[in-house]
Parts: structure tokens; C-alpha cells; sequence
């Protein structure tokens, strides 16, 4: 008996995405039910910390900084639910032509001032003549604040990031090259894992991300690194096929 291209079970690949979806959609569904519940709590518990700082009550010192951890752990698990709601529901992406040069520029500009702040120079060499892409902006944008802010933070004692745009054989390619604390292979190895994280109250979804963004642009990242001298991340999108 013939099978159809839609049998899934001629169409191995064509299951695997569906059931893929299916978790996604199940996993945002879930994150969501669990958001409106905790947006609960934490409301209720600025209100409770309101009405104990107006009391006399004796104990009131001790139990506001119990209601403070409370506050601060919903304020991370809302920060992780709104991290992994990005991850899961990563789909499809309405892309336009743009250019890669202009989501740097914007995304630099945004950590200009931390830069300064801390010490650190950034060195633009941007390919004025680097090809258009597809892409969406705001997803763009995203997976670059990603890359960089985790850049910034290898380097607390200052540094330089150098930021490079160029062509490549099928596309364009972005390196991202600092001198921070740099990595050791076990993590260069797990660090795009969901969950995975080495900092301190970090939600181990933001590369994961990133990297998902770059592959739904047809894109792929490469890092390399090496502990006390830092770490390059090469990104590379392909060019639009022109029409003849």
C-alpha cells in the first residue's frame, strides 16, 4: 500500500518537528499557567511588606526580610519563566532584507555606557560594503544583547571587544572577540544546553536562545575560548539567492 508524503511515517523529519511544536506549545502553556499564579503571590507580597513596615509589631524586622527573599525568588522565577517562554515558542520568523551592520550598531549603543563605565573598548570594524541579509529585527536584536552582555560581564576589570562584520564564501559573518576570563572546554562544550548556566541566579537560557535565533535566520555560531585570554564567537548567515 502507497504511503502519502504527509504519513509521518514516510516522513520522519515532518513528525519530529510536529511533535516538537507540540512540546513547545504544551511548555509555553504550562509556563503561562504557572506566571499568573506567581504574579499573584508577588503582588500579595509587596502588600503584606507594605502593611508590616506601618506596624509596631516587635518582629516586624525579621519577618520583612524573610518577605524580602520571598519578593526577590519571584522576581526570578518570573525572569526565568519570561527566558524560557522565549526559548519554547521560538518559531517560524517573518524575515525582511536588512542589514546585519545596523542590528551591531543598535545593540552596541545600548551597552555603550556599561562599556565606558567598566573599562572596556570596543573596536568596531564593520564591513560598509557587508551584503544585506534576511532577518528579523527584533529576534536580531535579542540574540546579539545575549552575545554581548555576556561578553561585557567576562570582563569586570576592563578589556577590549572587538566587533567584526565581513563577508564569507555563502554569506556574511559576525565575530565577537573580547578578552575576558575566557572558558574552559566543558563549558565552551555544554554552554548552548538549556538550564546550563556557571553564573550565579542565571536562567542558562539566554545562549540556548541566541543560538536557536541564529538558526532560524539559517544561520550558525561557533565558539572558540581559552581560560585567562578570552573568547571569539564566529556568526554566519547566509545571503539572499538573487533573482535572475
Amino acid at each position: 500500500m502507497a504511503t502519502s508524503p504527509n504519513d509521518p511515517e514516510s516522513n520522519p523529519e515532518a513528525e519530529l518537528r510536529r511533535q516538537y511544536h507540540e512540546l513547545a506549545e504544551l511548555a509555553g502553556s504550562l509556563a503561562h499557567e504557572i506566571k499568573n499564579p506567581l504574579s499573584v503571590i508577588r503582588m500579595n507580597v509587596d502588600l503584606i511588606s507594605e502593611e508590616l513596615a506601618e506596624s509596631d509589631w516587635s518582629g516586624k524586622r525579621r519577618m520583612l526580610t524573610k518577605i524580602d527573599m520571598i519578593g526577590q525568588q519571584c522576581e526570578r522565577m518570573e525572569g526565568l519563566l519570561h527566558d524560557f517562554l522565549r526559548f519554547a515558542r521560538m518559531r517560524d520568523l517573518e524575515m525582511t532584507p536588512g542589514s546585519l551592520n545596523d542590528q551591531v550598531e543598535t545593540v552596541l549603543r545600548l551597552y555603550q555606557a556599561q562599556a565606558n563605565r567598566d573599562g572596556i573598548e570596543i573596536l568596531r570594524y564593520l564591513d560598509p560594503d557587508l551584503p544585506s541579509i534576511m532577518l528579523h529585527s527584533d529576534s536580531m536584536q535579542a540574540a546579539l544583547i545575549n552575545l554581548i552582555k555576556n561578553a561585557l560581564e567576562a570582563m569586570p576589570d576592563g578589556g577590549q571587544l572587538v566587533v567584526r562584520t565581513h563577508p564569507v564564501p555563502r554569506g556574511v559573518a559576525l565575530d565577537l572577540i573580547d578578552t575576558g576570563c575566557g572558558m574552559d572546554d566543558n563549558t565552551a562544550m555544554r554552554m548552548f544546553e538549556p538550564f546550563y548556566s556557571t553564573k550565579n541566579g542565571g536562567s542558562g537560557l539566554g545562549l540556548p536562545t541566541a543560538r536557536k535565533i541564529i538558526e532560524a535566520h539559517g544561520g550558525r555560531i561557533a565558539v572558540q575560548s581559552a581560560v585567562g585570554r578570552g573568547t571569539k564567537f564566529v556568526l554566519e548567515f547566509p545571503t539572499p539567492v538573487r533573482l535572475a
